[in-house]
């Protein structure tokens, strides 16, 4: 559970980088260049990843990564580069937020992960958490909102396969081979389509430099490391996560109004993201099961990636149903303790006592119990 947690919370960093990118895209670059834009985010995110671990693709991950860097990098960092121009903060971020319920439709298709029932709940808070989001806005560019919905998608798309294909390969490799072949893509549009990179200033370079190296470098990174160690759909859902710094942000820093119905679409969002983790839906399945007769010291089920206890019936509790009212087991009933207790060791259950109110304790091999 520890283990789960630690990973929601690593993977969470690139929500909130990603989210907190719309505000310096639309207050200090350049507008007009999303080409130009996407190639100086990316190349530089990717050249410092490869220095820190200097690996080149071999085999397939020649045309893999040009795949994945078309997907989750070319293509997107235009598209998402155009919305940051046409759109609010929040409604740019916002509309990404539909991202969960494509990943998981691809993930069972893809990889075999089928989504669970508070995931899918979660995406559906999700969901209704946007649309207020979007409600309270005022008039939205079409054009906009298309960029934004063709990023969710092929990214969508990207993130699954990356998952996919990514075992075996360190997940800094993985990242930096996407970024460099994304930067690769773009460039020669840029230089068609845009003609020369446009002119910083100083408040530019700073924004590019907090862009490349927090809001992709480090935000890729997370991301896919999210994605080696949970289900696609967790993962999806922890980016419900840019939406809310999306709006918090356009409206601290930007200026942006923040209506009543929006912070009802906030409040959503963010059970949303709870709903869909698997360890809440764990801890929420154990607090609905009756009580238990556990051995002392005997290990409780922990729950794996996916959300579902593992089948192990050597590490389950098992009921004692012929106790007495209060909790008191006759003398003359034999207590059913545990399928198999380890050798030596006398396990007794903590919340059976015989009469008399003393609990029963595990007993280490080689000790003599006073008791008995």
């Amino acid at each position: 559970m520890e283990g789960t947690v630690r990973w929601v919370a690593a993977t969470a960093i690139a929500p909130v980088a990603w989210g907190s990118n719309y505000y310096v895209t639309h207050e200090f670059l350049p507008a007009g260049h999303p080409l130009w834009g996407g190639v100086l985010r990316a190349l530089p995110a990717g050249v410092l990843l490869w220095a820190v671990r200097r690996r080149r693709p071999s085999g397939p991950w020649w045309w893999r990564s040009a795949v994945l860097g078309t997907l989750n990098v070319g293509a997107f960092f235009a598209l998402i580069f155009v919305a940051a121009q046409l759109l609010p903060s929040g409604v740019a971020a916002t509309v990404m937020a539909t991202s969960p319920v494509v990943m998981m439709l691809l993930a069972w298709i893809l990889v075999s992960e089928r989504p669970a029932v508070g995931q899918l709940a979660g995406a559906a808070l999700g969901i209704a958490g946007v649309l207020l989001l979007l409600t309270g806005s005022g008039e939205i560019p079409a054009a906009g909102v298309a960029a934004s919905v063709g990023a969710m998608a092929l990214s969508s798309l990207g993130y699954v396969l990356t998952k996919r294909w990514g075992a075996g390969v360190d997940v800094l490799s993985l990242t930096s081979w996407q970024l460099v072949a994304g930067a690769v893509v773009l460039l020669p549009a840029a230089v068609l389509v845009e003609g020369a990179p446009p002119a910083l200033d100083g408040a530019a370079v700073a924004g590019f430099g907090y862009v490349t190296v927090v809001a992709t470098a480090v935000a890729f990174a997370a991301w896919f490391t999210g994605l080696r160690h949970l289900p696609a759909g967790t993962v999806g859902l922890v980016g419900l996560l840019n939406p809310v710094t999306g709006v918090l942000l356009g409206t601290a820093l930007a200026g942006e109004l923040l209506t009543a119905r929006q912070v009802g679409g906030l409040v959503l969002v963010l059970a949303g993201v709870l709903a869909g983790q698997p360890v809440l839906r764990a801890a929420l399945r154990r607090g609905r099961r009756p009580g238990t007769v556990q051995c002392a010291g005997a290990p409780a089920p922990e729950p794996d990636v996916s959300g579902q206890d593992r089948p192990d019936d050597l590490a389950r509790p098992h009921r004692h149903t012929d106790a007495a009212p209060g909790g008191v087991v006759p003398r003359d009933l034999p207590v059913v303790l545990h399928r198999q207790a380890p050798a030596g060791v006398r396990a007794r259950p903590v919340s059976a006592r015989r009469p008399g109110g003393a609990d029963l304790a595990v007993v280490p091999p080689g000790h003599r119990d006073p008791a008995g």
